[in-house]
């Protein structure tokens, strides 16, 4: 019996697939259950970068001090005015989900607006394909997304390992943790 169990109707990311479309991006006001925070000592040109290269919108913001962004429901980012942001990347980053399909064209914005800051796309050995961003800031992004399920792939093989099966194998939702 697995600890894990298939909750795509508790997120707004969609169930991995061929057709898999994004929802749209989120304006309501809620609870943020996290996000991220990021010194910027160049507002604009951040906010500018995130808006075209990343898919994130402007929810609102603090003239000068602060821009809440966000993608999707629970995709929150605060862009906050700093003196000045480090000069190197962390080892440290944050990531976000999209479906396929948005994958290359996110990995080709990026590189339009930073060239050198965009590595991939690759494909992970856990069945996602991966771009990773060093944003204006020097924050290290990735948007991660699931491909479609193979049950006889070398990545289901994978996830089977870690103790991560497929939906359908016959445990009900949250068996173990009701």
């Amino acid at each position: 019996m697995s600890d894990y169990y298939n909750a795509f109707e508790m997120s707004p990311v969609p169930a991995p697939g061929p057709d898999a479309v994004p929802p749209e991006p989120f304006r309501g006001i809620y609870g943020m259950p996290a996000f991220v925070t990021i010194p910027t000592s160049d507002l604009a040109a951040s906010v500018d970068f995130w808006v075209r290269g990343l898919g994130f919108f402007e929810l609102f913001g603090v003239p000068g001090t602060m821009v809440h962004l966000r993608r999707w429901a629970f995709q929150d980012v605060l862009l906050v005015s700093a003196a000045s942001v480090p000069e190197q990347p962390p080892a440290m980053g944050f990531s976000f989900a999209g479906v396929l399909g948005q994958v290359d064209a996110l990995a080709e914005a990026c590189r339009a607006l930073r060239p050198y800051a965009v590595d991939g796309p690759r494909d992970t050995p856990w069945n996602t394909r991966d771009v990773e961003v060093i944003t204006p800031e020097n924050a290290r992004v990735v948007f991660t997304a699931a491909k479609p399920f193979d049950p006889a792939s070398q990545e289901a093989r994978n996830l089977e390992a870690m103790g991560i099966t497929p939906p359908g194998d016959g445990l009900a939702d949250n068996e173990r943790h009701a």
